[in-house]
């Protein structure tokens, strides 16, 4: 089956032409028939070609595509086309051979969300479209994501990606790490996201008028506020993230340049995984790279930068070398 854009949108255009018995569509009819059905779903000119829409013929009579029933007419040295089938159309059959390829690999895919809060209908669905299109037997999954089912406040998952969908303010229990007792928050859902295996959302603190995050396992419990709730009218959590490692942004705190020194044996695995995209070579020798980030400092981009401190160097800024001297000094004491 053909992967390539609007190619469902395609042949359905095809379908209605070929079933068309009062006028007599050409390949130059077809092309805009084709074109118009683009336009009028996605709003652009695609400028399909005569080429594609034969493609698109020869694969709706494949039995890859539905096996169409198509005449072809001749009309002085034009040809036109029609199903010889009146009462034909792809619309009365089920799901072809490519389609139900398709299918199988986005089940594939979905299974590896079954367990997941939020995702506790796709064993349902799964069940449903195996029987329905007659997939049962050959779906197991091929693509593994990184995920942990038993991390702690995943239980809150669901409940706060409802909120934010229907946008509902929430009462948060709250205990971070150094507090001694649970923090009460009012408290703004805008946005859920996952780094280093854990989750965190973000939103306004109420009290403070400020954009926080709380991590979900440390969530104690959470229920509805009466309070109004207050919607997310400009952060693009995209841009907000631009320039950090992980999930603490620090306000109103610029970017620094941060120059490391990169062995010869990590360098591929940096050059291959970048740490930030803003990394950049500044040089690079037989022995070591040089590379140039642009990013916030902040506890995510130490501890990154930490898990390699056998094989790295920073060189700058000054004072987050003097934080991995610190730290390098600490671990030494430790087992010397």
């Amino acid at each position: 089956m053909a992967t390539n854009k609007h190619a469902t949108i395609r042949y359905h255009a095809l379908d209605k032409c070929f079933s068309n018995y009062g006028r007599k569509f050409f390949i130059e009819d077809l092309i805009l028939a084709c074109n118009k059905a683009i336009y009028d779903f996605a709003g652009i000119e695609e400028g399909v070609k005569r080429r594609q829409v034969f493609d698109d013929i020869t694969f709706m009579e494949s039995e890859q595509g539905w096996s169409i029933p198509l005449e072809r007419f001749k009309e002085g040295r034009k040809v036109f086309y029609r199903y010889s089938d009146k009462s034909f159309s792809i619309r009365n059959i089920g799901i072809n051979h490519a389609e139900a390829e398709q299918l199988k690999e986005t089940l594939a895919i979905l299974t590896r969300f079954q367990g997941m809060p939020q995702f506790e209908w796709l064993e349902e669905m799964r069940i449903r479209l195996e029987d329905t299109f007659k997939l049962k037997g050959n779906i197991q999954s091929t693509v593994g994501f990184e995920q942990n089912p038993f991390l702690k406040g995943l239980n809150h998952f669901t409940g706060i990606f409802n909120a934010i969908q229907h946008e509902i303010a929430l009462k948060l229990s709250y205990q971070s790490y150094r507090q001694e007792t649970p923090i009460q928050v009012i408290f703004h859902p805008w946005y859920l996201k996952q780094y280093n295996n854990r989750w965190f959302l973000f939103g306004l603190n109420h009290e403070y008028s400020s954009i926080t995050n709380f991590a979900l396992d440390r969530i104690i419990e959470f229920e509805e506020s009466k309070t109004t709730y207050l919607k997310n009218a400009n952060v693009n959590f995209d841009e907000y993230f631009e320039d950090v490692i992980g999930v603490t942004v620090q306000k109103n705190v610029s970017t620094e340049k941060v120059l490391i020194k990169l062995s010869k044996e990590i360098w591929p695995y940096i050059e291959s995984k970048p740490l930030h995209g803003s990394q950049k070579i500044k040089s690079k020798t037989d022995k070591d790279v040089i590379i140039e980030l642009n990013v916030q400092i902040n506890y995510e981009l130490i501890a990154l930068l930490f898990s390699h401190m056998d094989a790295l160097e920073v060189l700058e800024p000054e004072i987050l070398r003097e934080k991995f001297k610190s730290l390098s000094q600490a671990v030494y004491n430790k087992y010397n």
